[in-house]
């Protein structure tokens, strides 16, 4: 019998196996939480615009008064008990994924900056060492032209960091990423 070794570094995905059990980490918000209830549709394209199906979405977001359930974030205000601000999600064979949260306020940055509500958002896919880190702002948002993160992204490339609500389906948001070509998504270097 002739066997050949394994290759030392295989890239995955590997993230259905055991770190996407399932949709319950999809619900960042649970029933008592406060503060707008959305669904957040996430959908990921290559540089050819085809749905990557094999993507790992995770989330991180402050609650509705703008505080994160983080040791770091000492902010004097009560945290939500009803909302863990957390999840994690594979995508499907189209290259989306919904998430169940609330509409984050508005948290204070680490220099004490007030920023506009945003959802922090780390992808893993095939083909990719490292993750890629991004920001979802809310489209028509008043607080996103002060926000000193998005001010960072080129004026004329801000529009992919924007979720845009689904006029046929209330209280569902868009938010797609775009891994090359003329659309890509405004990733940044943490």
């Amino acid at each position: 019998m002739n066997l050949l070794p394994t290759p030392s570094q295989t890239i995955g995905p590997f993230f259905h196996f055991c770190l996407t059990p399932g949709e319950a980490l999809g619900r960042l918000a649970g029933p008592d939480a406060m503060g707008e209830r959305l669904r957040l549709l996430v959908r990921v394209r290559d540089a050819d615009g085809a749905p990557v199906g094999d993507a790992m979405i995770e989330l991180w977001q402050a609650d509705a008064g703008g505080k994160y359930h983080h040791p770091d974030d000492t902010q004097e205000l009560p945290a939500d008990p009803g909302f863990r601000g957390f999840g994690r999600l594979a995508t499907n064979a189209d290259g989306a994924c919904v998430f169940e949260t609330v509409k984050p306020g508005q948290a204070r940055g680490p220099r004490g900056t007030l920023q506009a509500p945003h959802v922090n958002l780390s992808l893993f896919a095939r083909g990719l060492v490292d993750r890629l880190v991004t920001r979802v702002y809310f489209a028509g948002e008043r607080a996103n032209h002060q926000d000193p993160v998005l001010a960072l992204a080129p004026e004329d490339r801000r529009h992919t960091l924007l979720a845009h609500p689904d006029a046929g389906n209330p209280g569902v948001w868009t938010f797609e990423i775009h891994l090359g070509g003329e659309r890509e998504t405004v990733f940044f270097d943490v």
